[in-house]
């Protein structure tokens, strides 16, 4: 998990985690302090530092307190991602809307250890 910058986030940004998923893959969840109701569809922005902004259709899970983000988004986690100093990311559901930015420091290394004890 890499948790929020507090000095440029919302209160109810938490972090973004990367986790082993079955068969081996990964997800990429932005972690909440506010969940959202759990049959929402929330809107997911995502911009790295160095150019780049992606925008997703993500879904609820673990009671709302984080966003599930498609399985595509794991090749960013995996690529560019890395390179990255942090990223912005913006949730948004109806009228509310949580903003945060995470530093990316370690991820590559962090990545590729999540990734050989997911495989196993």
């Amino acid at each position: 998990m890499k948790t929020a910058d507090t000095a440029q986030s919302d209160p109810d940004f938490a972090g973004l985690i990367v986790r082993c998923a079955p068969q081996g893959k990964i997800d990429v969840m932005v972690a909440l302090i506010r969940p959202f109701p759990p049959r929402s569809r929330p809107k997911v922005t995502i911009a790295a530092t160095g150019g780049g902004t992606l925008n997703f259709d993500a879904r609820v899970a673990a009671a709302g307190a984080t966003v599930l983000l498609p399985d595509e988004v794991s090749a960013f986690a995996a690529g560019k991602w890395q390179t990255a100093a942090s990223l912005s990311v913006a949730v948004s559901e109806g009228d509310s809307e949580i903003r945060g930015v995470v530093a990316l420091n370690g991820l590559r290394e962090a990545y590729h250890s999540l990734l050989a004890s997911c495989s196993q």
